[in-house]
């Protein structure tokens, strides 16, 4: 866990979550995913028209970032969505995000305005 300056922590998952959504590559890849699909890395190149080491590399980052899994069939690695990880990653930033800008009733309540 890194501790900010002003003593917000952010965990391992949450920026792991934020970097491997940073791309809009990555998040069209995600997409891909939806209801629970297994890919392969050239399955993915094909349906975004990316060069196969490219696909491979941003899939590498969505599964360092927890958004993935991957599993091994041989030479295969098939690729699917990682509710959990998702699920964790969401929770730890949105606890990271309370804490810096708690609710309240105006629109610079809370100190983030």
């Amino acid at each position: 866990m890194e501790m900010a300056t002003n003593g917000i922590q952010l965990t391992d998952a949450a920026r792991g979550f934020l970097k491997a959504l940073a791309s809009d590559t990555r998040q069209q890849i995600l997409f891909l995913f939806e209801g629970g699909v297994e890919l392969t890395v050239n399955e993915v190149a094909e349906r975004l028209s990316l060069a196969q080491s490219a696909a491979s590399t941003h899939l590498a980052t969505l599964r360092d970032g927890g958004v993935l899994t991957a599993r091994r069939e041989w030479k295969t690695v098939h690729y699917r969505a990682n509710p959990d990880g998702v699920r964790r990653a969401l929770t730890d930033l949105q606890d990271a995000l309370q804490a810096c800008c708690p609710p309240g009733d105006g629109p610079f309540a809370g100190g983030c305005g």
